[in-house]
């Protein structure tokens, strides 16, 4: 019987009454605040394991352990794939980087530029055809542009890691972990390889990875500190956090939409 009312309450919220609830707590920006870190949360991930599945695709059309990711896409008429790999891997992991920025309130303005300027020599990376008996120069380009992106890539997130570290120091092992899997991994299979894309796919999987955890924790957080703050005066929580996620500006539009609809008593 307690669940059927409980469910009969869930779904007789009224969506005015919780927006005149949260105007008398003060709290209607902070709902509106959790609402939209829920929505970027979800667009992060949704952008970070569709770029997941789209380097592991790219990477596997070739032995990886014979061929980089440019001689795949250069060697073997997946030029056009390579591009639009790069162009897509790029943006969302610059995405999801200045999205933990600003949910972090890191307000290092090198931080911002390093990770676009890094982004942009990745897409030229993979503009530059590397086909060095007939391309020598573009290869070259190629090459330099390639590892100016890990440098840049690095000089972005690396001073951001060691701020969230002495933020929240419960990640701080996490970090240090993830950062030597990354790298170490890396290099160390350049070194046993040599230059082949194994070592590419380790650094951009296991980055990608990364980012996915980071932004499912220190988003998680923000929302928890947010639905703390709502959730006070709640005795029913199931009912409280239903009233959290619904999106008030309905409410809004529904009100005016009313209100435009009201008819005009004319004078005779």
């Amino acid at each position: 019987m307690e669940k059927v009312m409980e469910q009969k309450q869930l779904s007789a919220i009224n969506r005015e009454n919780v927006l005149s609830e949260l105007k008398q707590k003060d709290a209607i920006d902070i709902q509106r605040g959790l609402l939209k870190e829920r929505r970027i949360r979800i667009t992060i991930m949704s952008l970070l394991i569709a770029a997941l599945v789209v380097t592991v695709i790219y990477g596997t059309m070739e032995n990886p352990f014979q061929y980089t990711l440019s001689k795949i896409g250069n060697r073997f008429n997946n030029r056009i794939f390579f591009i639009v790999w790069a162009m897509f891997t790029g943006f969302a992991i610059q995405t999801s980087v200045v999205a933990l920025f600003r949910l972090e309130k890191y307000n290092m303005a090198r931080s911002y530029k390093y990770i676009v300027i890094g982004t942009g020599f990745l897409i030229l990376s993979a503009l530059s055809p590397s086909i060095m008996e007939v391309y020598p120069l573009w290869t070259w380009v190629h090459i330099i542009t390639a590892g100016l992106y890990g440098v840049f890539f690095s000089l972005s997130v690396a001073p951001f890691m060691i701020w969230v570290s002495r933020e929240n120091p419960r990640l701080r092992i996490v970090i240090k972990v993830w950062t030597i899997v990354i790298w170490a991994g890396s290099i160390s299979w350049m070194l046993l390889l040599g230059n082949t894309g194994i070592f590419e796919l380790w650094f951009f999987l296991s980055a990608i990875v990364f980012l996915l955890y980071l932004s499912l924790t220190l988003f998680e957080e923000q929302i928890v500190k947010s639905s703390v703050e709502l959730l006070r005066d709640e005795q029913n929580l199931n009912l409280g956090i239903e009233k959290i996620f619904i999106d008030l500006e309905k409410a809004r539009k529904v009100r005016v939409k009313k209100s435009k609809k009201k008819p005009t008593t004319s004078k005779k």
